[in-house]
């Protein structure tokens, strides 16, 4: 039976304010990209959702960003490639220390936002990524767009990677995601969305925004944990992967 990874990015909760239903996703997934306090998380959050990972049997992994909390990450700024370097170790290192705590392991890291973003069009800042993993644990998985040059980054680091494909975003021809600025970025229509994840687990295919098909080749699907009716969706998504013919199981190379 042909295998495919489905993440969340969650624990983007942050001291008394609330974000996603973290709760309702975590059945009908099998990894999950934790927040590591730049974009949003904080340290009992962090341990909160790891411990929710350990119960549900779900594979963990560090989702870092630009220092952007007011921002949610997912504004693009100007950063040198060391910073980037020397900042995705540092949050990598803080939820390492909390699932060390925990009796449990990290398993994979996806950058998030305008870092995911940037660095799926920009070698150096992929690169830098790609290092700051290697150095921290060569044994852990860097997910990146699928197409992308994080994924290469990953490879030439000698990295095993992830390559991803979105459930609910819309792509541009060359492969990139739609600019969440304009109209029609997000799919809100959770059946155009759970079709458009079946078909890129199923046919390695997706439409872009100007209606030509392109290939999407991906070992995992992202669902967003933030967007409305999560967990419907979700649970949703995971009946129809498996009524497609998928097991739904998070790749078994961990640190």
């Amino acid at each position: 039976m042909n295998r495919i990874d489905l993440n969340a990015d969650i624990g983007e909760s942050f001291g008394a304010w609330k974000m996603g239903d973290d709760a309702g996703v975590m059945p009908w997934i099998s990894s999950a990209n934790i927040a590591c306090g730049f974009h949003a998380g904080d340290p009992s959050i962090m341990r909160t959702t790891i411990l929710s990972c350990v119960q549900h049997g779900v594979a963990i992994g560090a989702h870092p960003s630009l220092p952007d909390l007011q921002g949610f990450g997912r504004r693009e700024m100007k950063i040198a490639p060391d910073e980037v370097y020397v900042q995705t170790l540092y949050q990598i290192g803080a939820l390492h220390a909390l699932t060390h705590a925990a009796g449990t392991q990290l398993h994979h890291v996806k950058p998030h936002g305008a870092l995911y973003n940037m660095a799926a069009r920009d070698r150096a800042l992929a690169e830098a990524i790609a290092r700051a993993v290697r150095d921290f644990n060569p044994r852990l998985i860097l997910v990146g767009l699928a197409r992308g040059a994080l994924v290469d980054a990953g490879r030439d680091a000698g990295l095993a990677v992830q390559r991803e494909g979105f459930c609910d975003r819309r792509y541009q021809p060359d492969g990139s995601l739609t600019p969440r600025a304009r109209a029609g970025a997000v799919i809100e229509d959770i059946d155009l969305a759970v079709a458009q994840a079946v078909s890129i687990a199923t046919r390695g295919e997706a439409v872009a925004d100007n209606g030509t098909t392109i290939r999407i080749e991906a070992d995992t699907l992202c669902v967003h944990g933030d967007r409305a009716n999560a967990a419907a969706f979700a649970e949703r998504l995971h009946h129809a992967l498996e009524q497609a013919g998928l097991h739904i199981a998070a790749t078994g190379h961990a640190a």
